[in-house]
């Protein structure tokens, strides 16, 4: 199995950039898929980005693309969700997760991944 922790959250305002970053450790990191998720209060959690075990595949919520980022470096057992011109709408704690299983597309439902970090909230005010 793998461990895995988020760190990078904080309060910025809106238009500004976040770097999160998700460390993991135990089993092989490039085993996993790796997928970022959110949930605000009193919302689902919900899909944001997604990277194949290679780095070679990415997929994006509708929400996030073209401002979000997502990357990894398997050599440092590191995710990183680089987050530019946040909006309010992106407050939420921020998950990564991890998917042992071997898809055609990467997974973008929470049921899909088996692990979770604790998460790093993300504030942006208006």
């Amino acid at each position: 199995q793998v461990q895995l922790g988020e760190s990078g959250g904080g309060l910025v305002q809106a238009g500004d950039s976040l770097r999160l970053s998700c460390a993991a450790s135990g089993r092989t990191f490039n085993y996993y898929a790796m997928g970022w998720f959110r949930q605000a209060p009193g919302q689902a959690r919900e899909f944001v980005a997604a990277i194949s075990r290679s780095g070679g595949s990415t997929y994006y919520a509708d929400s996030v693309k073209g401002r979000f980022t997502i990357s990894r470096d398997n050599a440092k057992n590191t995710a990183i969700l680089q987050m530019n011109s946040l909006k309010p709408e992106d407050t939420a704690v921020y998950y990564c997760a991890a998917d042992q299983a071997f898809r055609a597309v990467l997974a973008d439902t929470p049921r899909e991944y088996k692990y979770w970090g604790q998460g790093t909230q993300v504030t942006v005010s208006s």
